[in-house]
């Protein structure tokens, strides 16, 4: 994402220009444009004029419309699935980025003056990479949304992980970058039992048929040569993944693809997963190999977070809170060491629900709590989505019960004393 412009003043007031550039951009701006948003971009209209004649003529104009935002609709790229031989690639061919296939659509009436298109039509705008989108937020920028379209703005992001999570047969090609997790592909090919008498020659045809495939696939869907990606992960249950990693070295040196073997070698991870399905991610990302290598990126710290809640859950559930009421209970004493907070909150179309999340944020902040925002497009995300989209690691034991019943206590002598304030002042009237 670049930023073209930006003007905010210190209450919040203000607007940010941006220029998408790519898929995981589209994913910022869906979190970052709120219902009521004025937001300004280039769109297309049919626009129908009368001749002298009486007749009616229709056609297309190219113009910026400023629309209040009254929905808005994020659909990711569809991993398109294959069985059948792909077109080979040359040898020593080099993968290419992968283009911008997320889709971004932004409805309202028109809310600015336009030689074409009357006040208060209704329009949907579709969010193109590569062409400038203005956002004005009428009710104010607030810290999250600010801290987004920062983090979204910093250069050099793409994806960071290439994986292939694989079975006898099958194979999903995912990238997983700093707040995404993408499926670009799938395949999958009949595989026969293997047979334990000599009559395996159908079982190893299919096998090399698949391994086949899936080289194809790989090279068009994983961009081992961007200077971004730390990791090419084969993970399955089993030992499928030494099989496809030994059948894509030999392939690339039978090819002369001397840049795909360097990749594989220098950053192939191979990782044991449970099953063969792309929630299979979160068990690798949690396993040290990739720990070691991605310790730094977000998505990293996100599942190490969410594992590290899930065993406090588990051993000690006094200092492992979920749910938005708990949380803030635990938030009010002072008590959250980390907070685990989905994006998938900040979207809710009642704004004063999303200031009350802001607000939190902020306020455990200022307490010295560090906070971990989960992108509900990761697996980690999506998990803790299950759990109300907010928890907390508590730096001491608390127990609910008990600081429920304080809570109640407090309402209720809170109550007497406004009903003694109000017999006190009608005896002195």
């Amino acid at each position: 994402m670049k930023l073209i412009g930006k003007f905010v003043d210190k209450n919040g007031t203000g607007y940010v220009n941006l220029r998408p550039e790519d898929d995981e951009d589209m994913w910022h701006l869906y979190n970052i444009i709120q219902q009521g948003d004025l937001v300004r971009a280039p769109a297309i209209r049919r626009i129908q004029s009368v001749s002298a004649t009486g007749s009616t003529e229709s056609h297309r104009v190219k113009l910026n419309l400023t629309i209040q935002v009254s929905r808005v609709e994020f659909s990711s790229s569809g991993a398109p699935s294959s069985s059948a031989d792909q077109t080979p690639s040359p040898a020593g061919s080099s993968s290419a980025a992968p283009t911008t296939t997320s889709a971004l659509h932004i409805s309202g009436p028109v809310a600015s003056e336009n030689r074409h298109v009357k006040m208060g039509a209704f329009h949907t705008l579709d969010i193109e990479s590569n062409r400038d989108i203005r956002i004005e937020k009428v009710d104010g920028w607030d810290s999250v949304a600010l801290a987004r379209v920062e983090e979204a703005c910093v250069p050099g992001r793409g994806a960071e992980v290439g994986a292939v999570v694989c079975g006898e047969g099958t194979a999903a090609f995912c990238l997983l970058s700093q707040h995404m997790t993408l499926v670009t592909h799938r395949i999958s090919v009949p595989i026969p039992r293997k047979a334990s008498a000599p009559g395996t020659s159908q079982y190893e045809k299919a096998m090399a048929k698949f391994y086949a495939i899936l080289y194809e696939a790989f090279v068009r869907h994983i961009p081992y040569t961007s200077p971004s990606l730390r990791a090419i992960v084969f993970a399955s249950p089993g030992w499928v993944r030494e099989g496809v990693f030994n059948a894509m070295i030999t392939e690339a040196g039978r090819r002369g693809d001397k840049t795909l073997t360097k990749a594989l070698r220098e950053k192939t991870v191979k990782v044991h997963v449970s099953s063969a399905h792309v929630h299979s991610l979160v068990e690798v990302l949690k396993s040290p190999e990739i720990v070691s290598q991605l310790k730094e990126t977000k998505f990293a710290r996100e599942g190490i977070v969410l594992d590290k809640f899930f065993k406090m859950l588990g051993v000690d559930e006094m200092r492992a809170w979920y749910g938005p009421d708990h949380v803030r209970l635990a938030a009010d004493r002072g008590a959250i060491g980390i907070l685990l907070i989905s994006d998938e909150l900040f979207r809710a179309s009642d704004p004063k629900l999303r200031k009350t999340y802001v607000e939190l944020v902020e306020g455990v902040q200022q307490k010295g709590a560090e906070v971990v925002m989960f992108s509900s497009m990761h697996e980690s995300g999506q998990q803790l989505n299950q759990l109300t989209g907010i928890a907390a690691i508590l730096t001491f034991p608390l127990d609910v019960e008990v600081v429920e019943a304080e809570e109640r206590e407090a309402r209720e002598e809170e109550k007497r004393q406004q009903e003694t304030e109000t017999l006190d002042g009608g005896g002195v009237g």
